[in-house]
């Protein structure tokens, strides 16, 4: 992958579900035509995170069909759905087996071949925090989980299983337990070495994996959680480090990707991640204003370098939906596009999806937003110029115009050099029309010096003693911005 690789999501059945619909007839995922990949590559991505792939859950399923919180929002955005439609969660794992939907794992790993191929890596999911409720393992070795030999008093937090032993959800602290999930019991070795075993399995079939959840299975994370249910001394290690180390002796270009929130991102890539998810940006795209998004752009480089920015994921509601408009959401695009770090986009986002789709929920179509995805077709390609792959980040600051107009104090902005080439981001991420000006570090020494302007098309003429000595003035409607390009 280049570095600040693009990455795909796409759930795997809607997927495969289309593509069965185009051609007319059923296949495995070893059939899937050379243009469909073709697209993906030529859209400018790098990888393709397929989530949804394992063996589905059928006590899931079920779980899914009946869940009233899924069912009641399902009815609010698509009133006509079929339950049918609804499938047990992803991250309900009950076995690191291809699900029999897609093919067998020949057929994955014909996949992954024919992805190579085409310059895109397979990027799969792990889950380490918990396996879904009628994995074998519950009822065989119930100590691998967080259990109770007692009736617990929580009963939304606890279930038994078919023995009558008493297992934990999984459960993250601020949010209610996922009930078709099984908490392991991360601090017995057994649990330890079955995980390291079902890692050491699934890295042959992929180039990377998304982690769920990784900092519920941090040592202190977890005693804090489930201390009175543990029965076991905290190990003297992280699980992550001697995991990620094993298999980078095999694959040594192997990618570990971290789900990761509260502040712990930092903590996280120390133990050996390449990317960690970069929540912060995306709640100061939502919350804050300019000055607090560039504060956080100000960290030190390798964290950015290792951080994987995101204005949606299957965790987090539309775009359009989450910014307000379309212009938001495309400048906020521009913003976590443009940055150092891994860059993630989902299927839903680029086809202008309004609407948040439960992992669960697998419809026929979905509707198609054409202006979105003209918007993120161009976009996509001015963002895999070498430039903003291969170039030096440099955060910069707009200054004000005349001294007095504070308006400048809405743009965000920096450049991207490489060779001889300069790309020069603005943003006016505010409500309101901002007059400012920039300097632009690198320019020709021709007296007179030609801007491109990329988003646009357009061209911008002007002296280097005027740009030089005065700067570049600029005037950007509410949540508008511009990246220029330069050769020197």
């Amino acid at each position: 992958m280049r570095t600040n690789p693009h990455v795909l999501e796409v759930s795997a059945q809607r997927w495969f579900k289309k593509i069965q619909r185009e051609l007319g007839r059923g296949i495995t995922l070893a059939e899937i035509p050379e243009s469909y990949l073709f697209e993906i590559k030529s859209a400018g991505f790098d990888a393709l995170w397929l989530m949804g792939i394992w063996k589905e859950s059928l006590t899931s399923r079920q779980i899914a069909r009946t869940d009233g919180p899924i069912n009641n929002y399902l009815k609010k955005i698509v009133p006509d759905y079929k339950k049918e439609d609804v499938f047990g969660s992803p991250y309900s794992i009950c076995s690191y087996d291809i699900d029999a939907r897609f093919g067998t794992r020949e057929d994955l790993l014909k996949f992954k071949q024919k992805l190579n191929e085409n310059g895109i890596s397979l990027i799969l999911d792990f889950v380490g925090n918990h396996f879904s409720v009628d994995h074998p393992l519950t009822w065989q070795e119930p100590d691998l989980f967080i259990n109770s030999k007692t009736e617990p008093q929580d009963k939304e937090l606890f279930y038994q299983n078919q023995n009558g032993v008493w297992l934990a959800h999984g459960k993250d602290p601020y949010f209610a337990p996922w009930t078709d999930s099984a908490q392991l019991n991360l601090f017995n070795p057994k649990t330890r070495q079955i995980l390291m075993r079902y890692l050491l399995e699934v890295c042959p079939l992929c180039d990377g994996l998304r982690c769920d959840m990784v900092m519920l299975m941090l040592n202190k994370v977890h005693k804090e959680i489930w201390g009175n249910f543990l029965n076991f001394e905290t190990p003297h290690e992280e699980f992550w480090p001697n995991a990620i180390k094993r298999v980078k002796e095999i694959y040594p270009s192997f990618t570990f990707i971290a789900e990761v929130y509260w502040g712990l991102e930092a903590e996280i890539q120390s133990l050996g991640f390449d990317f960690t998810y970069d929540k912060i940006l995306y709640d100061r795209l939502l919350f804050s204003h300019s000055a607090q998004i560039a504060a956080h752009l100000g960290a030190e480089h390798l964290y950015q370098k290792k951080t994987i920015r995101f204005i949606a994921n299957h965790d987090e509601e539309s775009p359009l939906t989450a910014f307000g408009s379309k212009e938001r959401s495309f400048a906020a695009a521009a913003v976590a596009y443009t940055l150092s770090g891994a860059r993630l986009f989902t299927a839903s986002q680029l086809q202008g999806n309004k609407h948040r789709l439960p992992i669960q929920y697998l419809p026929e179509k979905m509707p198609i937003d054409k202006e979105v995805c003209v918007f993120y077709r161009d976009f996509l390609e001015v963002i895999s110029h070498p430039c903003f792959h291969g170039g030096q980040w440099s955060l910069k600051s707009a200054e004000s115009c005349d001294g007095q107009d504070i308006s400048y104090q809405n743009i965000l902005t920096w450049s991207w050099t490489q060779n001889t080439t300069c790309k020069v981001v603005v943003i006016n991420y505010s409500p309101n029309q901002s007059k400012f000006k920039i300097f632009i570090d690198k320019l020709p020494k021709t007296e007179n010096i030609c801007l491109k302007e990329e988003i646009s098309r357009s061209s911008l003429n002007i002296s280097r003693e005027e740009i030089t000595k005065q700067g570049l003035y600029l005037e950007l409607e509410p949540f508008a911005f511009k990246i220029f390009s330069v050769d020197f």
